[in-house]
């Protein structure tokens, strides 16, 4: 049975959260849990999320006070300690410095590494994918501390331990998977492949200030005071899925895949959550994201047409709209999906949902929040919504 450490934790002060990480590794096994975790004189690589170039305590992205405090704590166990990330658009080191995480690593003697350097790695036994590119820093990492925000995603749902790795892909390369793998049973299948290749030892989900509504970067902030520890990544998102709403954790198509394919634990019964009870932490009226749920558990060689009646679209909202084009820059479909004409004075995206494979980048990364997804009448009449 796999242990998670469910931890109350009620603001951001770093002095808390250190307290409150100590109380959680104490529960996971204290000392020799650490010893084991981070073995002497290991390279231990801090991954956060950096999603974009954004400001230092937003909700988008991990949180400055929460790596600060992971890093007072692994700093006992060992001397060789990095982070990076590789985001999802905008200058890595810009995303650092913006964040605060940058000036946090520099007064802790902690080093930046850049994710563009990729090494060509052969997985055993994948489920989906033997031949990866991933971030060298990534893989040669002795130790992997992942600190992903609790989020909702409108492709995969909810956003957290397992998907926080697919920042190890360097750079353009995420367009790629996108291309290629369309419906969230695909790409969970190449997530949890991911986490073997970069082998993830540990996450600390920051559940303090979550997102919900129209995430990963435009939802609204939501306090659920709550940091999430352990070993086995599924077990983790497991215990967050629930605690905001998720009562079937295999509605979840990340949760489901693992499940399906015996990667990590998921069902309740396969979980000990220490320290705080669940039902004492679940968030009341937690708005979760929409997606198209019969889309992401059917044969995807149906995606397309089914997609064509039921499957969400992206819908903007125009007066948020700058006509930046930033949606178009990150499409990683080709032919466009997007094309720009003039309404009402402004220049404005629109889709040719025909083409479009709901991966929902341009939702995900649009910098004004102008981009919402938006069930179909159909599915709203079969209950998919």
């Amino acid at each position: 049975m796999e242990k998670v450490a469910l931890l109350k934790c009620t603001s951001y002060d770093v002095d808390n959260i250190e307290k409150k990480l100590r109380e959680g590794f104490e529960l996971l096994g204290g000392t020799s849990f650490l010893r084991t975790l981070i073995p002497e004189n290991s390279k231990v690589l801090l991954k956060p999320n950096f999603l974009s170039v954004i400001e230092k305590g937003s909700p988008v992205i991990t949180h400055y006070a929460v790596f600060e405090a992971v890093i007072r704590i692994v700093k006992e166990y060992s001397n060789n300690i990095v982070f990076g990330d590789s985001p999802g658009s905008g200058d890595t080191r810009k995303a650092a410095e913006k964040s605060g995480l940058l000036e946090v690593a520099d007064r802790y003697g902690v080093s930046f590494v850049d994710f563009n350097e990729a090494s060509h790695v052969e997985l055993n036994n994948p489920l989906m994918y033997k031949f990866w590119n991933v971030a060298t820093a990534a893989y040669e990492a002795d130790v992997i501390i992942t600190l992903p925000k609790l989020k909702t995603h409108a492709m995969m749902y909810y956003t957290g331990a397992v998907k926080n790795q697919f920042g190890c892909i360097p750079g353009s390369q995420k367009a790629a998977w996108h291309t290629k793998l369309p419906d969230a049973v695909n790409f969970s299948k190449m997530l949890l492949d991911l986490n073997s290749v970069v082998k993830t030892s540990f996450a600390i989900l920051d559940g303090i200030v979550a997102m919900e509504g129209n995430g990963p970067r435009n939802g609204t902030p939501k306090e659920m005071d709550t940091i999430i520890m352990g070993k086995c990544l599924t077990a983790v998102d497991s215990v967050a899925v629930r605690l905001i709403g998720y009562d079937n954790v295999l509605t979840v198509p990340l949760l489901k895949v693992a499940h399906d394919t015996k990667w990590g634990a998921v069902m309740p019964e396969e979980i000990e959550v220490l320290g705080e009870k669940l039902e004492d932490m679940k968030c009341k009226n937690f708005k979760l994201s929409r997606s198209a749920k019969v889309i992401n558990f059917i044969s995807p060689s149906l995606n397309n047409f089914l997609a064509s009646l039921v499957a969400p679209n992206p819908v903007l909202i125009e007066e948020k709209c700058i006509g930046c084009k930033k949606c178009d820059m990150v499409c990683p479909r080709r032919p466009k999906v997007i094309t720009f004409v003039t309404h009402n004075k402004k220049v404005i995206p629109k889709w040719n949902y025909n083409n479009c494979i709901r991966c929902f980048c341009c939702q995900e990364l649009c910098p004004q929040g102008a981009i919402v997804i938006k069930d179909k009448p159909l599915s709203k009449m079969l209950g998919l919504k």
